[in-house]
């Protein structure tokens, strides 16, 4: 028996939310960074180095000494390039607010690559090899990520000499940037699937058509 692709017509089904473009707001914005600086310092957070700073004077006086894990070094190589790690961010559609943005593959995305490697067409509008690249709203996160940083950095850099006692979430992004009524993300926890796969793959099957030679 021949083998003959399926063809997945995307016409309006569970594929098409993963296109739905909506930009991320200022608490999403908020919460990712400090997720990503908070992540980032807690990594080095136990070295026990020590830095030596200045220069050995004639006198043979010893340079100052401090602890990496209190010093601005640590915080500048936190913060470096902290938004870039946004990128590695995929929208899931099919997740409701801020919960949308998680690093990984979709549910959806996944259940769609699987049925290319079967031997479907899949239409996306672009092609494959385009299918794992920032999205549009992970890109413009990415860009209000590096404007907040710039904006907040001696916010940023007066909770790390002095404030660590409190989350990074709480003391940036509740104290000084969010109103009272743009706090909401902040309260979302991400508390699993749901059984979100199963339905796709039963939308999968409702659009997927058969080639008239294929029975």
């Amino acid at each position: 028996m021949r083998f003959i692709p399926l063809t997945l017509i995307l016409v309006c089904g569970f594929a098409k939310a993963d296109q739905d473009e909506r930009l991320p707001n200022k608490c999403e914005v908020c919460k990712f960074l400090t997720m990503e600086l908070q992540a980032s310092l807690e990594k080095t957070g136990r070295s026990k180095e020590v830095l030596e700073l200045g220069e050995v004077l004639d006198t043979g006086k010893r340079r100052r000494k401090i602890k990496y894990n209190t010093s601005e070094t640590r915080l500048t190589e936190a913060v470096d390039n902290i938004c870039e790690g946004i990128l590695q961010y995929n929208v899931h559609a099919e997740r409701p607010g801020s919960l949308r943005y998680a690093k990984g593959a979709s549910q959806t995305m996944t259940t769609l690559k699987n049925l290319v490697h079967k031997g479907v067409k899949v239409d996306l509008g672009l092609p494959y090899e385009l299918w794992d690249e920032p999205s549009v709203e992970v890109s413009d996160m990415k860009k209000q990520c590096e404007t907040m940083l710039e904006e907040y950095e001696e916010v940023v850099e007066d909770w790390y000499f002095h404030h660590q006692d409190q989350r990074l979430e709480r003391f940036l992004c509740v104290t000084h940037i969010l109103t009272t009524s743009e706090l909401e993300c902040l309260e979302e926890v991400w508390k699993g699937d749901l059984g979100s796969k199963a339905k796709v793959e039963e939308n999968t099957e409702e659009k997927t058509s058969h080639d008239p030679g294929e029975l």
